[in-house]
């Protein structure tokens, strides 16, 4: 039988290994769609801008899931949560790929977004359970197969959906749910749950959380705007590359996500930096970061010279401001990890259905100009927000 976690007791290197892992699998059901939205369309013969409601619709199932799913790591045990999610998860993306009608697409698409959320049971696991000293490094860890699934996720859609169709990418995604639902029941060991009572009382608890944490909602709040930027130009970047002078299908820009790989590699080393350069400073860096990116997407907007920097700059910047605000926010009170976390994340993907719906929006009234300006803008609030605000968390 596997030995129950104790809180800041260690994370075996195998099960946290493990959580990194899944975590890319699991999280990657959510950007398949990103290089395939230009395949989507023409398949079903729908507009630009109702396509991109598709991919708005799995990020807003990935909201709800963050909201009414998360909690329950806090009350029941993880791994019984994490095999039902998965169980769901097949059954949505078996639908995904069978369905003919956009209703039913983009139900399927809700539901697969709300089932997809197991990587945020995974990084509170990360943050609880690890040693003091280990905690922040762990979580990079977690957060940098999260994000290696994110940019597989694009690689992989757009070469299957250009050798395969975009239908068969959810049927291999359905078999590598049901992989990691086995993985899961034979690596993951109990853990106690955090809170006693009902599910209403969790619920109510998150307002508790908020009031006692003000400084929960600002973290939130600049991370999600920033991920509306990242997603304002993930969202109409198939689009522009289908039109002059790139012509270019679905592989060519999954093949540009490849550039989040600096990304990615971000997320490994900066947890270990937060504490000593303040969670405020790395904000202040990528925003910056950011906003030069958008800088290249206008310059160089019929380049590659320009996208693939712009790309670059992007990611990285997401990744400091991603990273420095939720493993902060997880020492507000460890004993709450879960609720803290659907809190942050919540917010962070409304942040994300609001880029990807105003990046529509924009590409049909101003096409790229107008999703440059949407990213522009959706960056500049949250560096706004860091300059009005300071918690005493904030550090330097």
């Amino acid at each position: 039988m596997q030995q129950e976690l104790k809180e800041n007791g260690g994370l075996p290197a195998s099960l946290l290994w493990t959580l990194a892992i899944v975590a890319g699998i699991s999280v990657a059901n959510i950007y398949y769609i990103q290089p395939l939205l230009d395949l989507i369309r023409a398949d079903l013969g729908i507009s630009e801008f109702r396509t991109n409601l598709i991919a708005m619709t799995t990020q807003a199932g990935y909201a709800l899931g963050l909201f009414f799913i998360i909690p329950l790591g806090d009350l029941w045990q993880r791994k019984r949560i994490i095999l039902a999610n998965f169980s769901l998860l097949v059954l949505a993306l078996l639908a995904i790929a069978w369905v003919r009608s956009l209703p039913a697409l983009m139900t399927a698409s809700l539901l697969t977004g709300a089932c997809s959320v197991t990587p945020q049971i995974f990084i509170p696991i990360a943050s609880q359970f690890s040693r003091p000293e280990n905690k922040a490094r762990n979580v990079g860890i977690v957060l940098s197969g999260l994000l290696t699934g994110v940019l597989a996720s694009r690689v992989l859609s757009g070469l299957v959906g250009d050798a395969l169709g975009w239908r068969a990418m959810y049927l291999i995604a359905a078999g590598l749910m049901l992989g990691c639902g086995l993985l899961v029941i034979r690596m993951l060991p109990p853990m106690k749950p955090n809170y006693a009572g009902s599910y209403a009382g969790l619920m109510k608890s998150l307002g508790r959380l908020l009031k006692t944490y003000p400084q929960l909602l600002v973290y939130s709040l600049r991370a999600a705007l920033c991920f509306g930027s990242m997603l304002a130009m993930w969202s109409s970047l198939a689009f522009k590359m289908a039109r002059a002078p790139f012509h270019a299908s679905s592989d060519v820009v999954g093949l540009l996500g490849l550039c989040g790989v600096a990304g990615a590699l971000t997320a490994s080393n900066v947890g270990q930096y937060v504490p000593r350069l303040g969670v405020r400073r790395f904000n202040f860096i990528g925003c910056a970061l950011m906003l030069a990116a958008w800088l290249a997407f206008s310059v160089g907007a019929n380049t590659y010279a320009g996208l693939i920097p712009g790309i670059v700059l992007l990611d990285i910047g997401m990744q400091c401001i991603q990273l420095s605000n939720q493993s902060s926010v997880f020492n507000l009170e460890p004993a709450a990890s879960n609720r803290i976390n659907t809190i942050f994340m919540t917010t962070y993907f409304i942040g994300g259905s609001l880029g990807t719906f105003l990046s529509g929006a924009a590409w049909k009234l101003a096409a790229w100009p107008g999703v440059v300006a949407v990213g522009a803008l959706l960056a500049a609030a949250s560096l706004l927000i860091t300059l009005g605000y300071k918690a005493p968390s904030d550090g330097k």
